[in-house]
């Protein structure tokens, strides 16, 4: 591993993908209380909302209000997904700087998702990071069931890698590889991680990992390892894809914050802020949620540092 200063960047969506397929609609007003307890916690990025249909996706139908309201704190990155450049429109009168696109690795995928064959999605990705890019906005791109698909099996990685670098070349800031349905084994992130880094640079790439199968924390290990340095998380584990049949919850914001602070990673995050966080998300979606490690946060709590370090979590390890 790297130096104890070597910084991890973490995107939380948890008001995005983690909320999108909650059955309780969440109210503006409760998505900023969790946009701002995540502010208030460190993080440095959070994909708050998408410019989707509103038939499609009921609870993103309010993009239009949430995004001028949220309070971006200096330094920190605000986004949201818009499929296209009818989104992307929308996204702009809102005051949205950062945007990200999702093209799927599959055709019956973007049919399901989009109702677009695979060759018009990337022409509309590619055509949408174009407009976004003469605007001036921050680009991301996510190559979305890039491991297996709930339609078509696994993916084939020469296909992932083509369009991660097509994506990348019509001008994607950050490309993210998502395990939509949490399909993938610590392997599968090395073998594709490994092709893509033949093309892009390791600083470009991020993972984007769901927890059907109880690896998406393993699988963060081994991108770490590989030089990732760049994750989406969800606070408390939220998630699920609506049109992914099998999609789970995405990795807990608080089981990656852990896992890097133990490994002498930064996150910049503090664990009493993620805490207040996952209680926020709790009210709001009216169950408990959290990962897999926040009973033990929650014990230790009292003695943990902020922002979270190695030292404080090995001085709460009981002798």
């Amino acid at each position: 591993m790297s130096s104890a200063s070597e910084q991890v960047h973490i995107t939380d969506v948890g008001p995005r993908d983690g909320l999108q397929s909650q059955k309780t609609l969440v109210p503006v007003a409760g998505k900023l209380a969790l946009i701002n307890a995540l502010w208030d916690a460190g993080m440095p990025a959070i994909e708050a909302t998408s410019f989707v249909s509103a038939k499609s996706v009921p609870q993103m139908a309010d993009a239009d209000e949430l995004m001028p309201a949220v309070a971006v704190p200096t330094g920190r990155r605000l986004s949201a997904l818009v499929p296209n450049q009818r989104g992307l429109e929308r996204a702009v009168r809102a005051g949205c700087r950062e945007i990200a696109v999702v093209l799927s690795a599959t055709e019956t995928m973007n049919q399901r998702n989009i109702r677009m064959g695979l060759d018009e999605a990337i022409a509309t990705a590619r055509d949408t990071l174009r407009d976004a890019q003469a605007q001036g906005l921050a680009t991301r791109a996510y190559i979305a069931v890039a491991f297996a698909c709930p339609f078509e099996g696994n993916t084939p990685t020469e296909r992932v890698h083509a369009l991660s670098v097509a994506m990348a070349e019509a001008g994607a800031g950050e490309i993210v590889i998502a395990d939509t349905i949490g399909a993938a084994a610590p392997s599968d992130v090395q073998r594709v991680v490994q092709a893509l880094l033949q093309s892009l640079p390791e600083q470009k790439l991020g993972l984007h990992l769901h927890d059907t199968r109880g690896m998406a924390l393993a699988n963060a290990w081994q991108g770490l390892q590989m030089g990732v340095r760049r994750f989406d998380s969800s606070i408390g584990g939220l998630g699920g894809c609506p049109f992914a049949p099998g999609a789970a919850g995405n990795l807990a914001t608080e089981d990656l914050a852990l896992l890097c602070a133990q490994v002498g990673l930064d996150t910049q995050l503090n664990m009493d802020g993620l805490v207040r966080a996952i209680d926020v998300a709790e009210t709001l979606v009216g169950y408990p949620v959290g990962g897999r490690s926040l009973r033990w946060i929650r014990q230790n709590l009292p003695t943990l540092a902020t922002p979270f370090t190695r030292e404080a979590s090995t001085a709460c390890v009981p002798q």
